[in-house]
């Protein structure tokens, strides 16, 4: 069977960005009912202890107030006491907001005013005044308490997290053995999700148990289940709606307070309530963990590694254990016969944390590929060619062929691109005025993965193909891209193509994360477009005698034809055909595990980054940057280079803005709010340069693709800091790297 490429490839706008920047896009909090009430969230001010007294008679006083739920009034439910887990939590007991009198960390909700307006409720909530026994012994900061220190515990979350890789070698001996030798510690403060939609959920109460939901979240499935279950309704009674999402990358992995609340408030009032977090309330809940990591890197007299260790130690709840892949990266990219892993989590009295735009690997490169650049210098060698001496073809960790690895292109090309041997190796040897220019480069690498998924396609009585999924789209290009597979599977113009997404009524999808829902959501859509094609054929055979030698193989979809040789049929003459119904399928998409269990599956890239570092204020500008990136088909270059560029923009703040500043004695983040928690605004960003190297892989999937979420920011943050070095002189392992640390 032949088709028309008609799409996949071509650099198309995203299909919705019209009704985004026009204002005509509803996002959670944009969907207006009458008689809506509002809630706003109340935080504990201490960060362990108890709740001895609401005074709520005094708020319950105010205009407006109808209710404020407390863990003293909150609705019973389903499975309040017992563990529930979503689709991406990790080992331990979910939290459970007014749960009882119990102080977790500080900023827990603790609290719902629900008021007939939201100024009402927020004023309320101002005003509700709490006592708390506190109790003095918090720990919240994890350099100081590395005596907690325990490997995770084992659960369900392993089978996506696996612990590390058990030792090879003996690396000690080689360590002290090896003729140059690199070490380094890194320690990473918490970052926090800051999307610029905030999370709110407006939760529409349709009677007898019943409930339709807007809210933000990159999994409405896993909304809808995690309602379902704690309240006790049926699935099809709860239908989370989410076509619209302003940003998550991780923040919406997990259904967050604000919908839990509403949903409880919904249900107990019998009325539409909507309650969204204010931007400090952004500040309460998941975010990317505090990190320790120790490195050490040795190699022989021709650069040769000879020796890994990475270990680390990460924050984690009280009630929970949330991980990170951390240390499995440096023996999957070099290969080394001696390797010691280590990975360690600190429970601590703080939010379990969540995953965040590339968990674990953007962490962990910094300290690998730092680590890296270090041994470059000691072995006075080019830190491009001490890579390439150390790259390998097979995945070193487990023996096993990538499905492809065109990463030696990525580093070829875009050190060409990027005028890399235009660099002076000899650190604060290149100028520009006052000015210190500094060149730096490092490795990225993420997981290609696919999860099963569930697709209906059908053709409807106008011509038109629909197709349904309940996935999300955070803003990735997912809803683009999906039209432009459908639209290619049967040679049709993309405006000849439905595509129905962002609600759990429609077939499963799981949630959209981990660069993995082009992959998993489009290889079900090829999957129903074969069975669909199947099912017009035989529809075409039964229609007309000039079909009947017709097999898959012989026809062609074109522009919403069957064709056979001279002969045609419109898909409108097919549905006519099977009496006007609607020709459908529904069909998983899934991984062919066997296959690829031979094999070892990842995006790689390579970034290299100019600085400018003023010599005597220390002030760090990127002036530019190029990352090249090898991450199988591209299915659109245009979606697919924003999601590079973003992830850059994401590696330079990291590298260089966002801070949280702890206060141990307190236990709580003192700057939540984006005038202290520092992002990149324009003045920041300067030239950034993407550059995808051509790569099949006919292996991975039947579309070839791997994803782009996540491999752009992996690797410009350590490239960044490696830059500062070649600049200045002076390696800084602890970020974000401010003036003051070059002074």
């Amino acid at each position: 069977m032949t088709e028309m490429n008609t799409t996949i490839g071509k650099p198309i706008s995203r299909l919705e960005g019209f009704d985004k920047v026009t204002g005509a896009a509803k996002y959670a909090a944009d969907h207006h009912v009458p008689d809506m009430l509002y809630g706003y969230v109340v935080n504990s001010i201490i960060t362990k202890g108890r709740i001895t007294k609401i005074h709520t008679d005094e708020v319950m006083a105010l205009p407006g107030i109808l209710e404020i739920l407390t863990h003293e009034n909150r609705m019973s439910t389903a499975w309040f006491d017992i563990q529930y887990a979503d689709m991406d939590a990790p080992s331990g007991t979910v939290f459970k907001p007014l749960h009882d009198d119990r102080i977790k960390y500080n900023g827990q909700p603790i609290a719902l005013v629900i008021a007939e307006t939201f100024e009402q409720a927020r004023l309320g909530a101002a005003k509700l005044r709490v006592e708390y026994k506190e109790e003095k012994q918090h720990a919240t900061e994890l350099k100081s308490n590395l005596e907690r220190a325990r490997p995770p515990k084992p659960g369900m979350a392993f089978l996506l997290k696996p612990p590390p890789p058990k030792p090879t070698g003996d690396f000690e001996k080689a360590y002290q053995e090896a003729a140059f030798r690199a070490e380094g510690e890194y320690h990473h403060s918490a970052e926090f999700h800051n999307p610029m939609e905030l999370f709110a959920s407006t939760v529409l109460y349709e009677g007898k148990g019943k409930l339709t939901i807007y809210s933000k979240t990159q999994g409405t499935i896993n909304d809808q289940t995690f309602i379902a279950n704690v309240f006790g309704l049926k699935y099809q009674n709860v239908r989370v709606i989410a076509p619209y999402v302003g940003g998550a990358f991780g923040s919406g992995l997990r259904p967050q307070h604000q919908l839990y609340l509403a949903a409880m408030a919904a249900l107990q009032l019998k009325r539409h309530v909507r309650v969204v977090l204010d931007r400090s309330q952004m500040f309460t809940f998941g975010h990317r963990p505090q990190t320790l990591m120790q490195m050490r890197i040795s190699a022989d007299e021709d650069g040769k590694v000879t020796g890994l260790n990475h270990e680390g130690y990460g924050e984690t709840s009280t009630y929970e254990d949330y991980s990170e892949i951390l240390v499995k990266w440096a023996p999957m990219l070099y290969p080394a016969a001696n390797t010691l892993l280590k990975y360690d989590l600190v429970p601590l009295d703080v939010a379990t944390p969540l995953d965040m735009r590339a968990p674990g690997g953007s962490t962990a490169f910094h300290a690998i590929e730092c680590t890296m650049d270090q041994l470059a210098y000691q072995l006075n060698i080019d830190p491009l060619e001490l890579r390439i001496k150390n790259y390998s073809e097979v995945d070193p960790l487990e023996n096993k062929p990538f499905t492809s690895k065109e990463l030696k292109a990525c580093y070829l090309q875009g050190a060409e691109k990027f005028g890399w041997l235009d660099r002076k190796p000899e650190p604060r040897s290149m100028r520009r005025g006052n000015k210190l220019v500094g060149y730096g480069m490092a490795t990225g690498m993420w997981d290609a993965m696919q999860l099963p998924a569930r697709v209906e396609a059908r053709v409807t009585p106008d011509g038109k193909l629909h197709i349904k999924s309940a996935i999300t789209d955070i803003g990735t290009g997912t809803f683009t891209i999906m039209t432009q597979i459908a639209a290619e599977q049967f040679g049709m113009a993309m405006e000849d193509v439905i595509f129905d997404y962002g609600n759990s009524a429609l077939p499963f999808a799981p949630i959209q994360g981990g660069s993995f829902s082009t992959s998993t959501v489009g290889i079900a859509v090829v999957n129903a477009s074969k069975a669909l094609k199947k099912k017009l054929l035989k529809l075409a055979i039964k229609a007309s005698d000039q079909f009947k030698s017709a097999d898959v193989g012989t026809v062609s979809f074109i522009k919403g034809n069957i064709v056979y040789g001279d002969h045609s049929l419109s898909f409108v003459e097919l549905v006519a055909a099977n009496g006007a119904k609607p020709i459908l399928t529904r069909n998983m998409g899934y991984p062919h595990a066997l296959k690829l269990r031979k094999y070892a599956m990842a995006a790689h890239s390579a970034a290299f980054v100019e600085v400018e570092v003023d010599e005597e204020l220390g002030f760090i500008k990127v002036t530019r940057a190029l990352t090249a990136v090898a991450a199988g088909r591209i299915m659109n270059p245009k979606t697919a280079r924003s999601q590079i560029l973003g992830g850059m923009v994401w590696g330079i703040s990291k590298a260089l803005h966002e801070e949280t500043l702890l206060d141990p004695a307190m236990g709580k983040y003192m700057n939540q709010n984006l005038a202290e928690y520092h992002l990149p605004v324009h003045a920041d960003i300067h030239e950034l340069e993407v550059l995808f190297v051509e790569e099949e892989d006919k292996i991975i999937n039947e579309l070839g693709t791997k994803g782009v979420g996540e491999i752009g920011l992996v690797a410009i943050t350590p490239a960044i800091v490696n830059a500062i070095y070649h600049a200045t002189g002076k390696r800084i392992n602890d970020l974000p790297v401010h003036f003051d640390k070059l002074l």
